[in-house]
């Protein structure tokens, strides 16, 4: 009786080992599992440190895994989140600005500045149009949902013409090229790489980047408020991943702009040109500029103020939430 109570005993312990065994790889591979954060990405080269993050496993070493999903202009990514397809969006602060006009409810929230355009922003002009006070009585393409109608306001206004001086063509800003080249317009308003390819493709004059208003274009990251709320982790990890990424560019600088190059279908030269127009921001300089009352503040004011201008939002609405928690979460990690 005690040897057959031995016996069971022994198999009893062996099937509990084994049952262990088996629960902590469970338990395991359940750990490894990383969140998977879809973040849509169109042409520019602010937003290809996603893109980057992904490519080289530094989303996973934050405890998420990326998804670009791409899309081909950055109206789709607007669109993407008013109709709830998208939680996570990089957008430009008039994007920002357009989405709390249009659904304040769904207003997001910024939690991190992407870039500031420090020369990336151009208007672009046909050769006998020779200064921004020549684009008087002019067509200028612009696409309402970019910073451009922000950039050809303050140009126009660091020279003395008002904005109801000129004839604003809205069209997207793959078209913009053509436009100019079949001469539909006069001047456009663009970025890269669309204004790369219209340099390449013709003869054009530069009239004003935003070199000459610095801290005044901004691309960030936008945050629809409930997912925010729900998945702290992952947007901390997300903006950890982000920095890494910026980190690993700066070490491995060919392979890291070779990678971002190819996707904004640009030689790697001119990705670099453009590089050179964007001023980033890591982590350790971000507080002041996601502040109360700081630079992203301010700009979304001026911002709506000039899109009230244009016509193209309402009198009233809501302005969008600015946090600096995930990038103080992310510091302490």
């Amino acid at each position: 009786m005690l040897r057959s109570c031995s016996v069971a005993s022994s198999r009893a312990i062996a099937t509990l080992v084994a049952l262990g065994t088996v629960l902590g790889l469970f338990a395991t591979a359940c750990a490894t599992r990383r969140p998977v954060v879809e973040v849509p990405v169109s042409k520019w080269p602010g937003y290809e440190f996603f893109v980057l993050a992904h490519h080289e496993g530094l989303d996973r070493t934050a405890g998420i895994r990326i998804r670009p999903v791409e899309y081909p202009d950055p109206q789709d990514i607007v669109h993407a989140y008013l109709r709830g397809d998208v939680r996570i969006a990089p957008l430009t602060t008039v994007e920002v600005v357009d989405i709390c006009a249009r659904a304040s409810e769904r207003c997001p929230v910024v939690v991190l500045v992407l870039d500031e355009s420090t020369g990336a922003d151009v208007v672009l002009a046909r050769p006998t149009i020779r200064s921004v006070a020549d684009l008087r009585g002019r067509r200028v393409a612009v696409a309402f949902s970019t910073l451009g109608p922000f950039v050809l306001a303050r140009a126009l206004e660091r020279s003395g013409v008002p904005l109801a001086a000129v004839t604003l063509r809205g069209m997207t800003l793959g078209a913009m090229g053509v436009a100019l080249a079949r001469g539909d317009v006069d001047a456009a308003v663009l970025y890269p790489p669309f204004s790369m390819q219209a340099e390449r493709q013709q003869n054009l004059r530069r009239l004003f980047d935003s070199r000459e208003i610095p801290g005044e274009i901004f691309d960030v990251l936008a945050i629809e408020p409930a997912w925010l709320r729900e998945h702290p982790a992952e947007v901390e990890a997300l903006v950890r991943a982000w920095a890494q990424a910026h980190t690993h560019a700066v070490s491995h600088p060919d392979a890291s702009h070779a990678v971002m190059a190819k996707r904004e279908e640009l030689p790697l030269a001119e990705f670099r040109t453009t590089l050179a127009g964007l001023r980033f921001f890591p982590l350790e300089q971000q507080k002041p500029l996601l502040a109360p009352g700081g630079p992203i503040v301010r700009n979304l004011v001026a911002v709506q103020r000039v899109q009230r201008q244009l016509g193209v939002l309402p009198a009233g609405g809501v302005l969008p939430v600015v946090t600096d928690g995930p990038v103080r979460q992310a510091l302490a990690r």
